[in-house]
């Protein structure tokens, strides 16, 4: 029997387990990426380990998140994540150099190849043929040390595309698509891999969108063939030495399949406030608009600024709203400059911001009051755009810069006939924002500012879990609600006891304060619990608070595997009306956890405040049960490196 491309690669990787789904499966993992945002940690999480060099194929540190530095704390966290990138073998992209995935993608990434990044759109790469995963800053450590990548086995989902994109729609039109189909939790527990005859229409540029997009599914990846435009693209980088072809078997299987036909999808616009929640942007055509933002790892491509140019070229951006670009990277925002693009987005009014992350987690550009923003992002949860009361819409940039013109949402196709975007065929390559590491690392100095604290450290499982209910949430909380963003809380990423007294912040305002007087407990929820990004911190700031488990109808896949990584027990009620029957403030106690965990038997869980049970259930491996018994993967990794 045939093989899909991501059976192929997992094949070729496979350390240990079995490539059924479901069952675990170990993987080796050749490239790694961080961002600043996660990385302290995860090179706090490196040192700790005690190894003198990274052991994968190539690993790269980027700065793109915590860009302003209104304090001392970013450009401290800069000085540190330099300076051990240059002596434990890691290149360092510095900033302004460009967003994590889009320089990557540029210049790292390598069909067939694995990557795993403290990030969770590091799928991206799955453009070009990588399957390319995000995790925790603490699996993305034990990956650079040399450790294999756990995950359970998916199924393959396969979206067949036919057809071929009309003017004015998109790649981002086609991650709307499969969205508005399964939803934010359609994808768990499975990875995306997209073909069929329209995968040959579709750009590296446009793939790259699809697969970063395909994060908000909950999905393990998504990937592409590496095909010719694949090479195409890799010619371009001045790397087509790095190509290789990667496809389907004719006679490959999928565990489920879904078809588009490109020919007949029109502008699509995810609504206030879920990535899912989409609609054909006609059916909102003519709500005014405050904001415009074009840029994120989503699309910020040479295409996509390019695109936006052409269609600003002579107007002028509305006078009713404010409209930013972001260029993904220093090789687009040269590119831009010489073919006069940037001239042209400049001239429409437009305010153009450094290559990072910016907006998309709240790194300025807040709305206005009740504002709606219109933006070529990728997630649009309530608050996350640093105002708690602005509705957010994604679009592609095209729709993006339709709105920008006209002041209110516009299907783009109602702006006439689509301009011609004429791409060069060369660009200059510049790695000068990219430095190797240092050629005798011993002579390096790790520098650590006063806003770098030490690693909190977990304990191992005890046989009874108890506590209070500290908060009870409904369905679809995201690490947005647990541990958000922004340009207030961001700078604290590598300081742990201060970063967690923003725990569910916009929840419960009083939730740190509370945790600690009553020296921890436990967390409750509906489904889909820790959707979005992979920040650790939503794990890692809860333990230090004291947090010994959450219970829910359903777990995300990386926040589950962060709960486990930081010694929280991950737990799912049994019966999921059992949430309707406890409130927050309640005691909960579980008794003989250990011996219930090794014998594999579900847990019952006893409401002190109330007199009655419930039972709880787990889907834990081996591996994740020891990790849990040592009260964290970091003390299980020491444990076995003695």
């Amino acid at each position: 029997m045939g093989k899909n491309i991501a059976q192929k690669i997992i094949a070729a990787h496979k350390v240990g387990g079995e490539m059924t789904p479901g069952a675990a499966v170990a993987l080796k993992i050749d490239q790694t990426l961080t961002q600043d945002a996660t990385g302290t940690m995860a090179y706090l999480q490196f040192e700790a380990m005690g190894l003198e060099r990274v052991k994968t194929e190539r690993s790269v540190s980027y700065v793109d998140h915590n860009m302003l530095q209104a304090g001392f704390e970013n450009a401290d966290d800069h000085r540190y994540l330099q300076s051990v990138a240059a002596k434990y073998g890691v290149y360092f992209s510095r900033p302004g150099n460009g967003i994590c995935h889009q320089v990557h993608l540029e210049r790292f990434g390598v069909p067939g190849k694995t990557l795993l990044g403290s990030d969770s759109h590091t799928p991206t790469n799955g453009g070009i043929g990588m399957l390319a995963m995000g995790a925790g800053g603490l699996d993305v450590a034990v990956a650079m040390g040399g450790g294999p990548f756990h995950i359970t086995m998916p199924k393959i989902l396969k979206v067949h595309l036919e057809g071929k994109l009309q003017p004015w729609v998109t790649g981002k039109d086609i991650i709307l698509e499969v969205l508005r189909r399964l939803s934010v939790k359609g994808g768990v527990g499975k990875i995306i891999e997209y073909g069929g005859p329209g995968v040959a229409t579709l750009t590296v540029p446009e793939r790259a969108t699809v697969t970063n997009m395909g994060a908000e599914l909950g999905a393990t990846t998504s990937i592409f063939p590496s095909d010719d435009k694949t090479r195409e693209y890799m010619k371009l980088q001045k790397r087509e030495k790095d190509w290789v072809e990667l496809k389907a078997d004719p006679d490959a299987t999928y565990d489920e399949e879904i078809i588009i036909d490109l020919n007949t999808l029109e502008p699509l616009i995810a609504m206030p406030h879920s990535p899912d929640n989409v609609v054909k942007v006609r059916e909102v055509a003519g709500t005014k608009v405050d904001q415009v933002c074009v840029g994120s790892c989503t699309n910020s491509s040479l295409y996509d600024l390019t695109v936006t140019a052409a269609i600003l070229k002579g107007k002028s951006v509305n006078p009713g709203l404010s409209m930013t670009v972001t260029p993904g990277s220093k090789q687009v925002f040269a590119a831009i400059s010489a073919s006069g693009a940037l001239t042209d987005i400049i001239l429409s009014g437009a305010r153009i911001i450094e290559s990072a992350c910016g907006p998309c987690i709240g790194m300025g550009q807040a709305p206005s009051s009740g504002a709606v923003s219109v933006r070529s992002f990728n997630r649009n949860f309530i608050g996350r755009s640093g105002t708690k009361d602005a509705k957010v819409y994604l679009a592609s940039p095209e729709t993006c810069a339709a709105c920008a013109i006209t002041g209110v949402i516009t299907d783009p196709r109602d702006l006439g006939a689509m301009p011609k975007v004429v791409l060069p065929t060369e660009i200059k390559i510049d790695d000068a924002g990219i430095l190797p590491p240092a050629k005798d690392p011993a002579k390096v100095e790790i520098i650590r500012g006063p806003n770098i604290q030490p690693l909190p450290q977990q304990k191992p499982l005890g046989a009874t879990v108890f506590g209070d209910i500290l908060l009870k949430t409904g369905d679809n909380i995201t690490t947005d609600h647990i541990m958000p963003a922004g340009a207030q809380i961001l700078p604290l990423r590598s300081n742990i006891p201060a970063i967690s007294k923003f725990v569910f912040y916009r929840m419960d305002p009083n939730f740190a304060d509370n945790a600690l007087a009553k020296g921890g407990g436990i967390v409750v929820g509906g489904e889909n619990y820790g959707q979005g990004s992979s920040r650790e911190h939503a794990a890692l700031a809860p333990m230090y608070l004291g947090v010994k488990a959450v219970i829910s109808k359903s777990f995300a896949r990386i926040h589950r595997d962060n709960l486990i990584n930081f010694g929280i027990l991950p737990l799912t009620f049994k019966n999921p009306d059992d949430l309707d029957k406890i409130d927050a403030n309640q005691r909960l106690v579980l008794e003989n956890v250990i011996d219930h965990l090794k014998a594999g038997k579900d847990l019952t869980v006893k409401n002190e405040t109330t007199g009655k049970t419930f039972e709880v259930t787990y889907n834990f491996t081996p591996r994740q049960k020891e990790i849990l018994f040592a009260g964290g993967l970091l003390n299980y990794t020491k444990a076995g490196s003695k």
